[in-house]
């Protein structure tokens, strides 16, 4: 071998080899990318922030993103930059209700940061084709399936008008305790609302105690504890266990309801249950079947 041919040989074995990225490497640069492409097709004035003069980038700032999301700044700079942090589901859920991300991106989401989505988006295999039919065959009666976290799981038409347009509402805010503390058309359909907070916020307690540490739990929570009517009632540390009772609702549609709810135990108590509501006299009858016409004219 020539000297120039060593030399050349010395050379390239000198050069350090590149190393092809790792799968988690490539996620997080996967992850960066759409979490920028997300926050810059974002105007400020969609989530109520002044664009000012001097604004250039063509969306959201990362601080913006960062304060919307309750997140650091630097932290979440990190998260675009592809660095290795660790992104929990709280997290994770805050940015995609920032960015407003619909079903798909936010599963997209998810799945770039190897987390599993623990809200009620996803899909619930407790829900089996024979338990949907049954939902429709129970109609006029409203009837839905939730689990101990108020979660609405499936639900037919009659429930899904009983307190405004259900279907109108993204799938992981379809949670009953959540809507009647935030949703103004629920806390117009609700009679007696102050009384139904506490009960509910009375029986999340009691259910919690099998759930403590849960993700899905601590997200929920979260939300909760930013409405003033939900930390009052939290910290009377009540509990109460389940019960039938009469329920009464101001239906956008068809007017005043007196419902006698029930809940059905689909496994162990404080688990999966389908919810009825059957009328309590002649007129809430009438008036419910009127509500299933309507459903059914909306379909």
């Amino acid at each position: 071998m020539t000297s120039v041919a060593q030399e050349t040989l010395a050379s390239v074995e000198s050069v350090p080899r590149m190393t092809a990225p790792g799968g988690a490497e490539i996620r997080r640069h996967e992850l960066a990318a759409f979490l920028r492409s997300r926050r810059e097709r974002i105007a400020p004035e969609q989530v109520g922030l002044p664009r000012g003069a001097r604004r250039r980038t063509p969306g959201l700032r990362r601080e913006e993103v960062a304060q919307l999301s309750a997140v650091g700044v630097t932290w979440y700079t990190w998260l675009e930059q592809a660095r290795a942090i660790q992104v929990s589901v709280q997290v994770l859920d805050a940015l995609a209700r920032t960015l407003r991300l619909d079903p798909t991106e936010r599963a997209h989401l998810f799945q770039l940061a190897g987390a599993t989505d623990p809200t009620p988006a996803a899909s619930c295999p407790s829900v089996t084709p024979a338990l949907r039919e049954m939902l429709e065959r129970l109609e006029p009666i409203p009837a839905c399936v939730q689990n101990s976290r108020y979660d609405i799981q499936a639900y037919n038409r009659t429930y899904g008008r009983l307190l405004g347009d259900l279907d109108a509402i993204p799938p992981e805010d379809r949670n009953c305790i959540l809507l009647v503390h935030t949703d103004e058309n629920w806390q117009r359909a609700v009679v007696h609302l102050e009384e139904t907070q506490r009960l509910m916020a009375a029986r999340l307690r009691a259910a919690l105690a099998g759930h403590l540490g849960e993700p899905a739990w601590k997200m929920l929570l979260k939300r909760l504890q930013e409405v003033p009517a939900f930390r009052e009632n939290w910290r009377r540390y009540e509990v109460v266990g389940t019960r039938s009772k009469t329920k009464e609702y101001l239906n956008p549609y068809v007017g005043h309801l007196t419902l006698e709810h029930t809940d059905l135990w689909l496994g162990p108590a404080q688990g999966a249950r389908m919810v009825t509501y059957t009328p309590k006299n002649e007129e809430t009858r009438e008036r419910l079947e009127r509500l299933y016409e309507l459903a059914l004219a909306d379909a």
